[in-house]
């Protein structure tokens, strides 16, 4: 019987995160959708943090491997690949590896970073290494600290030089990262022209994010600007991201109503979910027609912890699907904020599968309270089961108190 009843708990657990979307709801799936272009990223990835710590050999692998798959970081795998390999005095295989990447790529905007790189190691050829060379790049990190509180016009071309020339992706970043806090009118413009594509995608990624945490209007500007003129779906998607952290409501939501392209229309409205932006979610949403937007406007919806319109949809979406994911959020949100409104659409509503909706609601957010009060005036002997088997299924004196009544009758 306790193993019984474990085993029911367990089952409906898991059908909660099921419905919730949590890890259970995902594993499959992203095991599933994983592609060749995540697994390069990850390796990529592994590559990075392995040159900021200096593992020169271990860079080398990671960045090896990215380079062995299909996508976008292929080139700037096998540049960081040369750079790490010049860093272990291996220059032949560097320079073999610079070599592929002009043959392959000889468009990449890697190209001017691997000539530059492809120049030193051919410097380099012949003469010891450098022992007191890490230690150089830990003092050069030191200095570009310190340059925050120095003279900006001074600082500028000593920082553009780091950016130019062959640094470690920790030195680069960091460089452009004093830019980018810089109140200096050259500075603005070094990293928004890296943000237009000046420099290698790498460090192009970090410009737009920076822009959008340190910029003003100026900044913003200048990315509704490389927004605009873009036509790569990926940078116009970390655009809408540092619209975001920099709080531009408005040129988010310019984007999810008129973008033309549907995954950057879902990134605009999910951004718009994350910045709270409940008026505007729900202007957008009614102006939808198409069911998945209405569905990825609803998520954002929920994002923004906008009860009172979820509620509304729950009460009135036309779509039986809409309204039903709608119902299921209200439970998400809690008994405090959706309880008594989830009681009340179950005595007005007459569909019995909706109904069952919402005792599954209640059931989430552990409203006992609620269910037993639907128990008592259920007359519909298939629902009135469904909500004593969920009260079967809840540690809490209101359920417990009314099934014994159940069996004292």
């Amino acid at each position: 019987m306790h193993r019984s009843f474990t085993l029911a708990v367990l089952t409906l657990a898991l059908a909660a995160a099921l419905s919730a979307g949590g890890p259970a709801a995902i594993t499959v799936d992203a095991l599933e959708d994983r592609d060749e272009d995540s697994r390069q990223q990850e390796a990529y990835e592994k590559g990075t943090d392995a040159l900021d710590d200096g593992k020169w050999a271990k860079a080398v692998s990671a960045f090896t491997v990215a380079a062995g798959l299909p996508g976008d970081r292929t080139d700037g795998a096998l540049y960081w690949k040369a750079y790490a390999e010049n860093k272990l005095g291996r220059r032949a295989d560097a320079l073999a590896t610079l070599e592929d990447v002009q043959r392959r790529f000889p468009g990449s905007r890697w190209s001017k970073d691997a000539r530059s790189l492809e120049a030193e190691v051919r410097r380099a050829s012949g003469r010891p290494g450098k022992p007191e060379a890490e230690s150089d790049e830990d003092l050069k990190l030191i200095a570009i600290n310190g340059l925050l509180s120095s003279d900006p016009e001074q600082a500028v071309p000593l920082l553009e030089k780091f950016l130019a020339g062959n640094s470690s992706p920790k030195l680069k970043e960091r460089a452009l990262f004093v830019l980018a806090q810089s109140g200096s009118p050259r500075a603005r413009d070094v990293v928004a022209g890296i943000a237009r594509g000046q420099s290698n995608p790498d460090l192009q990624e970090k410009a737009i994010r920076y822009l959008g945490l340190f910029g003003g209007d100026r900044s913003r500007q200048a990315l509704a600007e490389i927004y605009a003129a873009s036509a790569d779906p990926a940078i116009k998607e970390r655009i809408l991201h540092s619209f975001m952290t920099s709080g531009d409501r408005a040129r988010v939501l310019a984007a999810a109503q008129s973008e033309k392209n549907a995954r950057l229309r879902a990134a605009a409205v999910h951004e718009l979910g994350v910045m709270g932006a409940r008026a505007e979610l729900w202007q957008l949403y009614q102006a939808e027609a198409a069911k998945n937007v209405k569905e990825s406007i609803l998520h954002a919806l929920f994002i923004a912890g906008d009860a009172e319109h979820i509620a509304e949809l729950a009460r009135s979406e036309k779509d039986p699907e809409v309204r039903g994911e709608a119902i299921h959020r209200c439970g998400l949100l809690g008994r405090d904020r959706t309880g008594a409104g989830l009681v009340s659409l179950y005595k007005s509503e007459k569909d019995a599968g909706m109904k069952e909706k919402v005792i599954h609601a209640l059931f989430i957010q552990n409203n006992a309270a609620g269910l037993v009060e639907l128990a008592r005036a259920e007359s519909n002997r298939e629902l009135k089961t469904a909500i004593v088997h969920k009260l079967s299924l809840m540690k809490s004196k209101e359920a417990t108190d009314y099934l014994m009544e159940i069996l004292n009758k």
